[in-house]
């Protein structure tokens, strides 16, 4: 199968590093024009030039905004007024007792996590209608069907943007426009290397016994036993922005390593 974006606008919140990186240069790779968006200018510029050197060209751009909120949004959406392919990828989370996350936080992650996606999808989706093709897409997570105890509020922010995205599926319905959320399971970003070496060295272990711990005490039913790579999560976004994706619309599409259990 031969994916094919040439002449296809495409823009990735949260996308200087991580999977949001990962989709925005396998994007570019397939042939669309990509914006890169992030909040900081150095962040965003050297991921422009990451993006530029996977496809081989020099036609992505970026956008320096604070997309988790209604300002940075609308400079998002004043810089591009028009995408084909929105991947809604920014996102925060954090593990804290449930009892000690206070309305701000609450907040804070619905209006980043949520918002930002709720924001971006109701203005390019008008254009997509008109045109007959779009794609939008929600980054979600596997724990959104599976809420994780120790950061409820994530979880939470997680099943909301699987409501989104099934209702503006709807809402879409019949247009050539798909809307579709992606599930991926522990990844190997930076931010969960991080993470991941800050607790390899509070329990005297190494990185890499750390990740195994970590699947084992916390997601035992991985199937993968190990985590994703960013790009192996970019490889289902990627395909769900093609053509050959046009009948999946409404969907979880779930890149979790088999964590969930369902067979639906």
């Amino acid at each position: 199968m031969h994916i094919e974006l040439t002449g296809k606008n495409a823009l990735v919140t949260g996308s200087t590093a991580g999977i949001g990186l990962a989709i925005a240069s396998g994007l570019a790779q397939a042939g669309a024009t990509v914006t890169v968006v992030g909040r900081s200018k150095d962040k965003v510029d050297a991921a422009v030039n990451q993006v530029n050197q996977a496809s081989g060209r020099q036609d992505a751009t970026g956008v320096v905004a604070d997309a988790g909120t209604a300002a940075g949004c609308y400079e998002v959406i004043h810089a591009r007024p028009e995408v084909d392919i929105l991947v809604n990828n920014l996102g925060i989370y954090g593990g804290q007792p449930f009892f000690d996350i206070d309305d701000d936080a609450w907040e804070e992650i619905f209006q980043i996590n949520v918002m930002s996606g709720v924001r971006l999808a109701r203005h390019y989706a008008h254009g997509m209608k008109e045109r007959g093709w779009g794609r939008i897409q929600f980054i979600s997570s596997e724990s959104a069907l599976n809420i994780p105890a120790e950061m409820v509020h994530y979880g939470v922010s997680k099943a909301a943007m699987q409501g989104l995205s099934r209702g503006l599926a709807k809402v879409m319905a019949g247009t050539g426009v798909t809307v579709n959320t992606i599930l991926p399971g522990p990844t190997r970003t930076e931010g969960a290397q991080e993470m991941m070496a800050d607790l390899a060295e509070r329990r005297g272990v190494s990185v890499e016994q750390m990740e195994a711990l970590f699947l084992e005490e916390n997601r035992p039913s991985t199937l993968l036993r190990r985590f994703a790579t960013p790009e192996e999560v970019a490889s289902l976004s990627i395909y769900a922005a093609s053509n050959q994706a046009s009948a999946t619309t409404g969907a979880a599409l779930r890149v979790d390593g088999g964590i969930v259990e369902s067979i639906g």
